[in-house]
């Protein structure tokens, strides 16, 4: 009879730590998708805002059409992505765009002056923080998703329920890891 109740408490416990186990990396999965979301608000923050850096630079250079086509393209890709894997070269790709946009305005030190372009320029700045924020965080909270879905015995777990590893959202270049300045001095 002892048996018995020894090996029911013990399918007791191990039941519960499943349960645990299973409520611990759907929490962790949940909070990824989450942080993965709010970096797309910040994206779409950014992407909101491009198009008035674009338009107050072209009021002062009318003949870098092309620069303002490059980033309308960039734009476009990033804002249609439909993975991490392509939103992260979309990114990439709006940045160096982006590069191409900020050295126009070394030439014009009017513009540079110009109160309405250095608001937009201190908006971006605070949206490049924050978008850097939630990366950092997205990717805490994957690390953690990671590790638990790896490590023994939440593996039996994690390969019972489904639970996958996830990317991190990284970029792939050393170049590319250094966010262009906003501000010109």
């Amino acid at each position: 009879m002892s048996i018995a109740v020894a090996l029911g408490g013990l399918a007791v416990v191990i039941l519960l730590w499943g349960l645990l186990t299973y409520n611990r990396l759907t929490a962790l999965r949940v909070k990824a998708d989450e942080s993965l979301g709010d970096i797309d608000t910040q994206l779409k923050r950014r992407w909101d805002l491009i198009p008035s850096l674009v338009t107050a630079v072209q009021e002062y250079s009318r003949h870098e059409s092309d620069v303002f086509e490059q980033i309308a393209a960039a734009r476009g890709r990033s804002a249609s992505a439909s993975s991490l894997r392509e939103q992260v070269q979309a990114e990439e790709g709006l940045k160096e765009a982006m590069k191409s946009l900020f050295a126009i305005v070394e030439a014009y030190p009017e513009l540079k002056a110009d109160e309405n372009f250095m608001l937009l320029q201190q908006t971006l700045e605070q949206i490049e923080d924050a978008i850097q924020r939630s990366r950092h965080y997205y990717n805490a909270v994957v690390r953690d998703f990671n590790m638990s879905i790896e490590v023994f015995p939440r593996n039996f777990i994690a390969s019972l329920f489904g639970f996958h590893e996830r990317d991190f959202y990284s970029l792939t270049g050393g170049a590319e890891r250094t966010t262009p300045s906003a501000r010109i001095r």
